[in-house]
């Protein structure tokens, strides 16, 4: 393996890579050339049509790659599905990934990009984390055109009469700004409009963007898009975009978006890049149409669920595939040294700070110590009926004993697990990977969702936050008693639960690690994505509006005097 100082950046391995034609890449992929809109040379629209075209194509199987809970660094999962993608080549495999359109607030914030990393990216890199073909822009234009008419509704007087202070609509951004989390709108005289409180969101907890990856169809957007409830009348009546005349301009703006985007990896693999919800507000998966798309053009799709196990993984066992019907083969736990050593407690990292001298030192007693997360997140993805792989994720400098123990806790589990060295090695640091999950994918399956609509919401939360979270109990505040009551009252109650909490515990507490016990979740405040699908509890101080850090990436990234991208990562 290359010296960390001698290793390119991803960057630089992504300008050095030679791109396939996207013609050629679709045809291996069996997509009819007829269904392409080609976006210069990198990306190309795929045309809803193709899914029933593709109809009758042999079905791949369907995996979902998750993880472990990650440290603020993240713990590779989305280098992992591209790695795992581009190794099924090979074992004499194909495959093709569907991962989320990254948002420009981490991009400029603190994550950098989201293409993958080393020899296992999705390229062009720089096309991929910057704009692609605007769908982004077009949620962010469709989401706030409905929140200018829902002003100018209020400020004309018309009916339905909203309560202005049950309000629910806000605007959205992608960028991440705290200062418009909490904003007042509507100063200066009678002419600009009504003064109320409001707020922003970004773009990717929008639940424009989550109506965008869990519909099915055109028609079945439109119809989600009228049922976006904005407000409440005086009398608790809900008051819906269909109500005030902005559904169909909204579904005008998106009528491009919901065409997934085809690309590929650097070794050729398909790859369908298409929504991006963000993975501890909302679903954290990319679209259904995209997998309705890609399950028919390998022997094996695979799709990555945002963050841990706890997270976009029980989201897309619960929401996701409750919603298209189709059911995963097998699923992918992500797991490294560095993150299970941090799990044990004895360690803090920091994104932007070097990791601590002591976590870098050979320790198996610390891994079983933090693998409590690992035990428990391949527990949340069995109850679902569904069989885990464990990828050990090898960095340099990991030490040979520190991996088997990964290896060890996966095997008291009766899991597969294998070590991979795709970010080095691309698809052939991953074979071993590939073999596992394709074994895996074979094993008989007994999915299930972990709870029926038809019972009431807090019974829904109760049973995620005991089940998966591994709480002793759920706590409402009296606003979110209100409004789930109120919910219940307006026929939302059959909706699936999305529990919006920190990304950095499986409890609600970021400081928690491993598998936290004798703990209650904290339900601050409810929300209802009716077009989208679910109803989703806030819980303890999750924002759904992220704020710079004191040296975010936007800081380092620029043009050179060839007017060559520098500092993306």
């Amino acid at each position: 393996m290359t010296a960390a100082s001698e290793f390119p950046s991803d960057l630089e391995i992504a300008s050095a890579a030679t791109i396939r034609p996207l013609t050629e890449i679709a045809n291996d992929a069996g997509i009819p050339q007829e269904f392409l809109e080609l976006y210069g040379h990198g990306v190309a629209k795929v045309q809803l049509e193709a899914a029933e075209a593709m109809a009758d194509r042999p079905r791949g199987r369907y995996v979902v790659v998750t993880a472990i809970t990650p440290t603020p660094l993240g713990e590779g999962k989305t280098t992992t599905t591209v790695g795992l993608g581009q190794a099924f080549a090979h074992i004499g495999r194909t495959a093709t990934i569907a991962i989320r359109q990254p948002s420009m607030g981490p991009t400029f914030g603190i994550k950098g990009g989201a293409a993958g990393g080393g020899y296992s990216q999705v390229v062009p890199m720089d096309l991929f984390n910057l704009h692609l073909t605007g769908d982004m822009h077009a949620v962010t234009a469709a989401h706030n055109l409905c929140a200018a008419m829902l002003d100018a509704h209020l400020y004309h007087g018309s009916e339905p009469s909203l309560d202005i202070h049950n309000i629910t609509w806000r605007r959205v951004l992608d960028v991440n700004d705290r200062a418009l989390r909490n904003i007042t709108i509507g100063l200066g005289g009678r002419l600009d409009g009504i003064p109320r409180e409001s707020g922003f969101d970004i773009t990717a907890a929008s639940e424009v963007m989550a109506t965008l990856a869990l519909c099915t169809s055109m028609e079945d957007l439109r119809a989600r898009l009228g049922r976006i409830v904005l407000g409440y009348t005086g009398a608790g009546e809900p008051v819906t975009a269909e109500d005030i005349g902005a559904a169909g301009s909204m579904a005008v703006l998106l009528r491009e978006a919901i065409k997934p985007n085809l690309m590929q990896t650097l070794e050729g693999t398909p790859a369908l890049v298409h929504t991006g919800p963000f993975g501890n507000i909302a679903t954290g998966n990319s679209s259904i149409v995209a997998d309705r798309i890609g399950i028919h053009t390998s022997d094996f799709l695979l799709t990555e669920a945002g963050f841990g196990a706890d997270m976009g993984a029980e989201r897309f066992f619960n929401i996701k595939c409750r919603y298209s019907g189709v059911s995963p083969d097998a699923a992918v736990i992500v797991a490294t040294v560095r993150g299970l050593k941090a799990h044990s407690g004895n360690h803090r990292i920091v994104a932007g700070r070097p990791l601590p001298p002591a976590l870098l030192e050979a320790n198996p007693d610390e891994v079983h110590a933090g693998g409590d997360n690992l035990r428990k997140q391949l527990e949340n993805v069995r109850m679902h009926g569904v069989s885990p792989v464990v990828a050990i994720n090898e960095f340099p400098g990991d030490h040979g004993v520190d991996l088997d123990a990964i290896a060890e806790i996966a095997s008291e589990y009766g899991a597969r697990s294998a070590r991979c060295t795709h970010f080095a090695n691309g698809g052939a640091g991953a074979a071993e990977l590939a073999t596992a999950v394709a074994e895996a994918a074979e094993e008989p399956t007994d999915f299930a969702v972990l709870y029926p609509d038809d019972i009431p919401l807090r019974d829904k939360i109760h049973a995620v936050a005991t089940n998966v979270y591994g709480a002793d109990d759920v706590s409402y505040t009296a606003r979110a008693n209100r409004e789930l009551d109120s919910y219940e009252r307006n026929g939302f109650g059959n909706l699936p639960v999305c529990i919006a909490k920190t990304h950095l515990s499986i409890s609600s507490d970021a400081s928690l690690k491993g598998a936290p016990t004798g703990w209650t979740l904290p339900v601050r405040e409810v929300r209802a994505s009716v077009g989208a699908g679910f109803v989703y509890p806030i819980c303890g101080d999750m924002r759904t509006m992220p704020g710079l850090g004191r040296d975010p990436a936007a800081r380092h990234i620029d043009l050179d005097a060839d007017g060559e991208i520098v500092g993306l990562s």
